[in-house]
């Protein structure tokens, strides 16, 4: 693993090889690791590939797993990381953000929001168990739920295209104004993300050192397994 691109905070930080950063999201560490990812991937991913395109969904994983290794590299600094989560997550991520930008276009939205509550849940509370990096899948998500209110905000309910609006039809904007408004925010706010996230990276700044629960976040002790802080 270490050497196909498994992601190693030391040699990412002292052997200049930020490139961990994308090949780490190729390696699995094993069949079931691999077949897992591959099942979650197609039915989170396949939806939104339809109805966005190829392009913008990969951009999103592409991006969403770069910004789980970056957490990753601040709080697990002792571990060789892999796999797809931060990816996978930041897709989770993006379809909470791609409904909440598009929230007027939805019916059954208290059903949606449940929904996604219950899937953020889940799977967060699964990689507090041993050997899961759950600081890839958070950063993964959060990066994810941000570039979801830049690539995936659609025309409102109602939007008819000039060529096809019939004369003396109210003009309705093609947009709503707060989805102007998020996708502003969350281009600024990954602008400053990712660049303070690899400038501590490389400053080699650890941030269980400024947060003393946090490792909580990726493993909870109990009598049947020992975290090895």
């Amino acid at each position: 693993m270490d050497k196909w691109g498994a992601l190693q905070w030391s040699k990412v930080v002292h052997g200049k090889q930020g490139w961990r950063f994308i090949t780490c999201l190729w390696l699995h560490g094993g069949l079931i690791h691999l077949f897992a990812n591959v099942l979650s991937f197609f039915f989170i991913g396949i939806r939104h590939e339809q109805q966005f395109g190829y392009v913008r969904v990969g951009v999103i994983y592409l991006l969403s797993g770069f910004g789980g290794s970056i957490l990753s590299s601040l709080f697990m600094q002792h571990t060789t990381t892999v796999g797809a989560s931060g990816a996978l997550f930041g897709l989770i991520g993006a379809i909470c953000s791609e409904f909440l930008t598009n929230w007027t276009i939805y019916t059954y939205k208290v059903t949606a929001v449940i929904t996604f509550i219950a899937i953020i849940v889940l799977n967060l509370a699964v990689g507090v168990l041993p050997h899961i990096d759950n600081f890839a899948n958070i950063g993964g998500f959060f990066t994810g739920f941000l570039l979801g209110f830049v690539l995936l905000f659609r025309p409102q309910s109602g939007w008819i295209k000039p060529q096809h609006r019939p004369a003396g039809a109210a003009v309705i904007p093609k947009h709503k104004p707060y989805q102007y408004v998020f996708c502003v925010i969350a281009v600024l706010l990954l602008i400053v993300g990712f660049g303070m996230g690899l400038f501590l990276v490389f400053k080699g700044e650890n941030g269980n050192k400024h947060c003393s629960w946090c490792h909580h976040l990726t493993c909870a002790p109990t009598s049947k397994w020992p975290c090895g802080y």
